[in-house]
Order: structure tokens, then sequence, then C-alpha cells
């Protein structure tokens, strides 16, 4: 009794009420993984604004002994069509990549926090649970006592009815911690200091009202995200290879011609250059950048296939979670109805302890799986809600 009385209070008077949305909104405006996100998604934009941008020009002066002295040439990339288009393509595709991405990592913050959320009403309901079970423990040992007193039962009764009362003690103090450490484990998340509680929990865990499973067109976030991926791995392979050949025009003018009729005449120089693939014909980067496009594609696939069987396997486990609250539920009420009734006739003489401590464990048992199963049910919800958002989706 002491501990569970100096754990459980401490989180009943925490000062700041907290709903789900409050809990998300604070994952994301103070965790870490939110702001890996935010930052790589600002870089592929960056490097959408660099592929965009037209090559700088390259000028230089020199001097010769030989007229004409001076000379200035300024020498111009040419950004032609076939080497900026897929440039800019594949930033492109990394971009959209790089959003899709961002959006999956955002859901996967969400779903982190509402599950925890969850899992600390679920373990909020066992203490109370735990609670009030030892608390009816110890109102059968003094019905117990007092019924040894007036020679009702032998010190077997009593004994015993002691013994289940300080297991069912230990065990509401072991609920009490373990909501504890839950509730705290929600505030790290939140981004709040996790050493002592601070905040309560207001949302109540109930059946989920639908499926959680998203409709509409576009494809799914992970499987968006790959073919993003792919799209730039193509668009970066064809411009390896359309870069081996990236012509440059080059002018300028040249002036200190002492042989001249007018030494002071700028006389133009205009030409081109374009590389010559003797030593270096990029095989090494083409081939790189092939692998790179087989290596997107087989990602490509293998997040398909695995996103359709891990959203199969949520919609079952919903279903299968879905059928046991209901089946719990039913149970429920009549558990507890029998054992408050076995415990009013132990105490009018009526039955014998056994069958009041089987009637509280078949009921404590029952409201223990009703608590977890609606914990489930909640859970595979929004993990196939998590699993189903689709690309076009805000």
């Amino acid at each position: 009794m002491p501990l569970a009385a100096a754990i459980f209070p401490a989180v009943l008077t925490a000062q700041q009420p907290v709903t789900r949305a409050d809990a998300v909104a604070a994952a994301f405006a103070r965790g870490a993984r939110a702001a890996f996100g935010r930052a790589d998604t600002i870089a592929a934009l960056g490097a959408v604004g660099t592929a965009r941008a037209f090559p700088n020009p390259t000028l230089s002066g020199s001097y010769s002994k030989d007229p004409p002295n001076y000379h200035a040439l300024a020498e111009l990339p040419l950004d032609l069509p076939w080497l900026r288009a897929p440039r800019i393509g594949a930033a492109e595709a990394a971009r959209d990549a790089a959003r899709h991405q961002f959006a999956f990592e955002q859901a996967a913050i969400r779903f982190d926090v509402d599950t925890t959320y969850t899992r600390s009403l679920a373990t909020a309901m066992h203490a109370r649970l735990s609670r009030r079970t030892a608390n009816d423990a110890d109102s059968l040992l003094r019905i117990a006592q007092l019924r040894r007193e007036v020679g009702d039962v032998s010190e077997l009764d009593v004994r015993l009815a002691a013994v289940n009362a300080g297991q069912l003690e230990n065990a509401a103090a072991d609920d009490s911690l373990a909501a504890l450490g839950t509730l705290l484990s929600l505030q790290l998340q939140m981004g709040l200091p996790a050493d002592t509680p601070s905040i309560t929990l207001v949302d109540s865990l109930v059946v989920p009202d639908d499926s959680g499973a998203s409709v509409g067109p576009g494809e799914w976030l992970p499987v968006a995200a790959a073919a993003a991926r792919l799209r730039a791995a193509e668009r970066n392979l064809s411009f390896t290879r359309a870069s081996r050949f990236a012509p440059s025009v080059v002018f300028g003018v040249d002036k200190g011609d002492s042989g001249a009729a007018d030494p002071n005449q700028l006389l133009p120089v205009i030409g081109f250059s374009l590389p010559f693939p003797l030593f270096n014909q990029s095989g090494g980067a083409v081939t790189q950048a092939t692998a790179e496009r087989d290596r997107a594609l087989a990602e490509l696939d293998l997040t398909r296939h695995e996103t359709d069987a891990a959203v199969a396997r949520s919609r079952r486990d919903l279903i299968a979670a879905q059928a046991r609250v209901r089946r719990s539920a039913a149970l429920v009420t009549s558990a507890d109805r029998i054992a408050g009734m076995s415990l009013q006739a132990y105490g009018e003489g009526a039955v014998a302890l056994a069958n009041v401590l089987e009637a509280q464990r078949n009921a404590r048992e029952i409201l223990a799986r009703y608590i977890d199963d609606l914990a489930a049910t909640d859970a595979a919800a929004r993990t196939l809600r998590w699993l189903t958002l689709r690309a076009d989706q805000p």
C-alpha cells in the first residue's frame, strides 16, 4: 500500500493536462526526428535550385611578350537541353522523394506518440484495476477476520485471504510503476523532462469507430518515395552519360599589337572547346549510376511488396482485435457482477473463500484482457492508418 500510494497519486496530481493532439504537436515542435526531416527536405529544395542555375562564365587575363600583349578571355559552358533536363529532373525527383519520406516520417512520429499515449492509458487503467482489486482483497481479509472472531471460519481462511491480499498489493505496486514509466516515456517523446511526471492524460481509451485505412487515389507514401528515388536515379544516369560531351564557348579580346595601324585596337577572339574522352570515358561513373538505378528499382519492388504485406497484416490484426474486444466487452459486466455477488455471499456465509477468490481472479483477468484488447484495437487501427497514407494527401 505505501509504495503504490506514493507513486500513483504523483501521476494524478500532475499540473499539465495533455490530449493526443497536444502530445503530437509537442513531438513535432521539439522532437529531433522532425528536425532531421525538415533539414533533409530543405536540402533537397536547395539541390533543385542548384540544378536549375545556369553555369557561371570563367574570365581569365594574360600577358605575353609577343604581340598582341594583352589577352582577356571568357569561357561559358553551354547548358544544352540534353544536359540541363536530366540534371533538373534528377534533382526534382530527389526533392519529391525527400518530401514523401518526410511526410511518412511525420506520420511515423504521430504513430509512435499515439501508440505511447495508448500504452500510457492502458497501463494507467491496469494500475487503477490493480488498486481496486487490492482494496477488494483487503475488504475480503477484514471479512475473514471478523468471521473468525465469531467462529464461522477457521484460521486457514484468514491466512489464505492475507496471502491473496499481499499478492494483489504487490501487483498493484508493479502496475503503478509501469504506468509511471510509460507516462515518462511519453514525456520524453514530447521533448519534456522525463525524471518526474508533469502531465496528465485527457483522452480516453475507446474502440475506434472505423477501420482507420485511408481511401482514394495515389500511391502509399513509402512506395511513392521509392518511385521518386528510382526516377532520380534514372535521370542521374542520363545526365552522367550526356556529361561526357559538355562543350563550352570561348570569347574575348586581344590588345597591344605594335605592328598594327592602331596598337590599342581590340581584336576579337572567339572559339569553342569540346572535351575529348581519351583517357577518361566516364565508364566508372556510368557504371556507378547504373548500379544506383538498379538498386533503386529493386528497392521500389521490395518496398511495394513489403508495404502490401504490412497493410494486409494490419487489416487482419484489426479485424481480429475488433472481434476480441467485442467478446471481452460482453464478459466484463458479468464477471464484475459475479465477483461482487460472491464477496457478498461470503460475508453472509453462503459460499467458501475459495469460490470468492476464484470469482475475483476471473473478473480481474477478464477486465485486464479487455483493457489489453482495447489498446490492441486502437494500435491496430492507427497502424493501418499510418501504413495506408497516400502521397496526394496533405
